[in-house]
């Protein structure tokens, strides 16, 4: 059966098919990170929804040009142009150069990525790559009407766009209430209005990163290089755009007025945007003590952890809710995470342990297309996993003697799980411990401790045979003596 994805596009609040543009072929452009410090929990969601997306376009065949940003130059303190460089300003305080911090977290960043098990994009242009390619873009915004320079900077006019086009088309927000509630900020005296935004900036004497332009020594503001990426690699016309959703309103809303402003069209067809991750309701904040950094959540090193979470709990404990849902941040979620996946993985590992039979006495065949219609309903990667633990209870119940399956079932429960599980939800076939070991491992370890107790109940030493269930009962084990042996799962 042809699988037909639908996903909501942000731009019209409704649930589309989706139709690429230049079918087979889908481009797809997400906001990557600024690398100015250590990835965060919240780098995690968008990295990881849009790594699904890539994941299951690429599995039903399409030919995928992935291309995520790095945000390496322009991105001030606020969002309302003014404040110093993020980069500059870590480069400044560590007396480094400021390409050396741009490399030092664009590796960390990378290898946060890799432990979560994100796929590389495509293409992953750098900002600071791509300062010709700003310059030529602003020239056309200029040409066209619709900025202006400004003592050496240059400033997107949107009152004059908002009467050609609409303005707040993404985001719904209304321009007069925006002229009305925008607060002005020192350095605004520059801007026809308080709503304009910064294509180019002139560069203060003490300003370290800069390149010359037409109107001066200067650096292109934050959302320029979107605009000018994406359609440098994607095309005038290209199908999906992401990111978080605390992008949408100003960055995205600013690159649909750039690119129409250049193009007189819509480049984007569907916008897409994750939800964010709360800590005990609260957005992460380092002034309120949640904000989490990925190689603490890995290490359990943050004062907030009772223990160490591996890359790939983390990633399950995100999938287990729709990406457009906020998820909330706790302990108890995350270790009712973990569990949840060792069962999954534990019940995987058991198929070629069920003795097949000549007939089912249960149905198997429609568990892969019910996980198909997750997915196909706007990547509802919670009602999938929901859908592989029904087929881990029934492993666990052909295991344990309650129901049959046929030889044809174990096939089909081993290829759902390899399908869906392991290559779309993208969870590797083990469970890190901290980065010191493997679920493979760790099963291993148990096996064999459970191998030690059998013969030393087959030469009758129930001292130790006793021990061995006690202290494995004790960490956490529940053990289930059978005819064919003993079988143990976490409580």
């Amino acid at each position: 059966m042809e699988q037909k994805l639908s996903i909501y596009n942000t731009l019209t609040r409704t649930k589309e098919i989706f139709e690429p543009i230049h079918a087979p072929h889908v481009g797809m452009y997400v906001c990557g990170p600024t690398v100015y410090g250590d990835g965060h929990l919240g780098h995690a969601r968008p990295a990881i929804t849009f790594d699904i997306l890539f994941r299951y376009l690429t599995h039903l065949g399409y030919k995928v040009r992935y291309v995520r940003n790095i945000t390496d130059v322009g991105h001030l303190e606020n969002d309302a142009d003014e404040g110093e460089d993020k980069i500059a300003k870590k480069a400044r305080l560590e007396q480094l150069e400021p390409m050396e911090v741009v490399q030092y977290y664009t590796v960390r960043y990378h290898q946060a990525m890799d432990a979560l098990n994100v796929l590389r994009p495509s293409i992953e242009p750098h900002a600071s790559g791509h300062i010709i390619e700003q310059i030529e873009t602003i020239k056309e915004i200029l040409k066209n009407g619709y900025a202006y320079e400004s003592n050496g900077s240059v400033y997107f006019d949107v009152e004059k766009y908002n009467k050609d086009y609409n303005y707040g088309i993404l985001s719904h927000r209304n321009i007069e209430e925006m002229l009305n509630t925008t607060r002005e900020l020192d350095g605004q005296h520059e801007k026809h209005s308080k709503v304009d935004f910064a294509l180019w900036k002139k560069a203060s004497p003490e300003h370290i990163m800069r390149w010359p332009s037409p109107w001066s020594d200067g650096f292109p503001g934050w959302h320029i290089e979107c605009s000018s990426m994406s359609i440098k690699y994607l095309g005038k016309e290209f199908d999906i755009h992401g990111g978080g959703l605390d992008l949408m309103f100003p960055h995205h809303e600013c690159e649909i007025a750039q690119n129409t402003a250049v193009e007189k069209h819509q480049v984007v067809k569907y916008w897409m945007h994750n939800n964010m991750i709360t800590i005990g309701g609260q957005k992460m904040s380092k002034s309120l003590g949640n904000f989490i950094a990925l190689d603490e959540l890995f290490s359990g090193s943050h004062q907030l952890l009772t223990q160490p979470y591996s890359p790939m709990t983390v990633r399950f404990f995100i999938l287990q809710a729709h990406y457009r849902s906020t998820v909330d941040f706790g302990n108890e979620a995350l270790q009712a995470a973990e569990k949840s996946l060792i069962r999954l993985l534990e019940a995987y590992s058991r198929l070629d342990k069920i003795t097949a039979s000549d007939t089912s006495s249960v149905n198997v065949s429609d568990i892969r297309q019910k996980c198909y219609d997750a997915l196909n309903d706007d990547l509802n990667t919670a009602v999938v996993i929901a859908h592989l633990c029904e087929a881990g209870t029934i492993i666990n119940s052909a295991i344990a003697g309650n129901v049959t399956l046929t030889k044809e079932d174990i096939a089909e429960l081993k290829d759902v799980f390899d399908t869906f599980l392991f290559s779309i939800l993208g969870i590797r076939n083990n469970l890190e411990t901290g980065g010191n070991g493997s679920n493979e491992a760790f099963a291993k370890a148990v096996d064999l401790l459970l191998d030690i107790r059998q013969k030393a109940k087959e030469n009758k030493d129930w001292a130790t045979s006793d021990e061995i269930r006690n202290k494995l009962s004790d960490a956490g084990f529940e053990i289930k003596d059978g005819k064919d042996g003993a079988e143990w799962k976490l409580k």
